[in-house]
């Protein structure tokens, strides 16, 4: 897993550092007792980590930073305790901790790899399309933070899936709630929410559905025309759509047909029905 890999480049990462590292601990005449050097923890740490050993790790990780805080292995075993505060499912932990080594450290070689942690942790608690998606927004948001901030990472791949996931379940809890106001017969609040989709999550799989929507809506409104033009770019973008033959005809049974309207929203943009180049 990705995860792993990169588990296993800190860890080669943290080994080469210790080998470096001078044990000043022992050249200080006044050495507390409970005191252990700090590459001592982190080898600790680093032992218990590849054994599966995470609450040791955990404990060995935080005691380096307590009594050596200013190190440079302090420094890597703030990403070390992020990844393991992941593997734990301590998610809002691990994103703390990410964040915390960010801002500390926003040049760092691991950046990319906290960056990551960040939107895996939100993504790890995306809640069901029917509650508050907050935390899909904020999922959505720490991976497309990463593709912009660290576009040669190796996260980069998975941090796009995870966009495109994301925004799928942010448009689709937009449909969610449009429909409702519909079956209320509040058409002007499902038109605010359909279009919403249209505009902000158009490469989604419920961009066809919400321009059927609006036909219905604007057609139960009595706005012919926004009607019209709402079928005529649903035809456009999808031809062979089961929603396009429903919404025309929705609007043979009032006489109508889809046509464009050269001032609205729609006409000209993404799903506009000029041909597209």
């Amino acid at each position: 897993m990705k995860f792993d890999i990169a588990f296993r480049t800190i860890l080669v990462a943290g080994l080469v550092a210790v080998a470096g590292c001078s044990k000043t601990d022992k050249d200080t005449d006044f050495a507390l007792d409970n005191i252990e050097s700090a590459d001592t923890l982190y080898n600790q740490a680093l032992a218990n980590l590849d054994a599966g050993d995470l609450k040791n790790a955990e404990k060995r990780l935080d005691d380096l930073n307590s009594q050596h805080p200013y190190s440079e292995l302090s420094r890597r075993s703030i990403i070390l305790k992020t990844f393991v505060n992941y593997r734990k499912g301590e998610y809002a932990e691990a994103a703390s901790s990410a964040k915390r080594f960010l801002s500390l450290y926003p040049s760092d070689k691991d950046a990319a790899y906290a960056q990551y942690i960040i939107g895996m942790s939100y993504y790890k608690q995306i809640p069901h399309i029917t509650r508050d998606q907050t935390t899909t927004a904020k999922a959505y948001e720490a991976m497309n933070a990463l593709v912009e901030k660290y576009p040669e990472s190796e996260y980069v791949g998975d941090a796009r899936n995870k966009i495109r996931i994301t925004r799928d379940q942010l448009a689709g809890k937009e449909m969610l709630v449009g429909r409702y106001y519909q079956e209320r017969r509040e058409f002007l609040a499902a038109i605010n929410r359909f279009r919403k989709v249209v505009e902000q999550y158009p490469n989604t799989r419920h961009v066809e559905e919400a321009l059927a929507r609006l036909t219905e809506s604007y057609f139960s409104l009595g706005l012919a025309q926004e009607a019209q033009n709402s079928a005529a770019v649903l035809g456009h973008n999808f031809p062979d759509s089961q929603w396009y033959k429903d919404s025309y005809k929705l609007l043979q049974t009032g006489g109508l047909e889809p046509r464009e309207a050269q001032d609205s929203w729609l006409t000209g943009g993404l799903f506009g029905t000029k041909p597209k180049t």
